[in-house]
């Protein structure tokens, strides 16, 4: 953080004392969500099942296994890249009489 950042952090931080409050403890970040852990599993099942067809492939790569496993390999890592990010569904607002 550059020098310039820090002081206007710091002057918006200020109390009308004049002490700057001390930051407040943090975890280090988020924690990833159960529907974004369920998502990541079915992306590891997903990249080991093209592993598992992929062992199918003939040696010139011209049957099914070889054009399907790359796709399934592949997506499976898009989807646990797409796991780490998802979020839990927000709760329906309650119904009013």
């Amino acid at each position: 953080m550059s020098k310039k950042k820090k002081r206007q952090l710091e002057a918006a931080q200020k109390t009308t004392g004049g002490d700057v409050p001390a930051p407040a403890p943090s975890d280090g970040g988020e924690s990833l969500s159960s529907t974004g852990l369920k998502t990541m599993a079915a992306g590891v099942v997903l990249a080991a099942a093209g592993f598992l067809v992929l062992t199918r492939a003939d040696s010139m790569g011209r049957n099914w296994a070889a054009t399907l496993s790359p796709f399934l390999i592949l997506g499976g890592y898009a989807v646990v890249g797409w796991g780490i990010f998802r979020d839990d569904p927000a709760a329906p607002p309650p119904s009013q009489p």
